[in-house]
């Protein structure tokens, strides 16, 4: 594993999901001897308009311990993006660091209404456990 995967944030994985159809995607798995922490992810290359999507991210056991409910709108023409992550407040924000062997997923829990796909990158820091 490079030094960057060890001391950096990078991404961990590019994953395209139907944004029209309720139903959970894995995103990535944390590798043996590791731990990850997430900080973001990145929703792009959308198919189409994502109108009233919504989603959560989170292990596949609690599929909102990272994001609760996130809307897609943001998703709304050719070249758009939007930024998915916990927003700290005056207190800093509590996340979770997940042990080797647990499935992130992204769960669509509102269809988007029209056919629409769109690529979610995720973004995090692994280290050794």
């Amino acid at each position: 594993m490079s030094k960057l995967l060890e001391i950096g944030v990078t991404l961990l994985s590019t994953t395209n999901v139907n944004l029209n159809v309720v139903a959970s995607t894995n995103l990535y798995t944390v590798p043996v001897g590791k731990k990850l922490t997430l900080i973001l992810a990145l929703g792009n290359n959308a198919s189409d308009d994502a109108l009233a999507a919504q989603a959560t991210i989170g292990q596949s056991g609690s599929k909102a311990d990272f994001l609760p409910t996130q809307t897609m709108s943001g998703l709304s023409a050719a070249g758009a993006a939007i930024i998915m992550q916990p927003i700290p407040n005056v207190t800093p924000l509590t996340i979770v660091e997940y042990p080797a062997g647990i499935v992130i997923v992204f769960d669509v829990t509102q269809q988007a209404g029209a056919a629409c796909t769109a690529d979610i990158d995720l973004l995090g820091k692994l280290k050794n456990a």
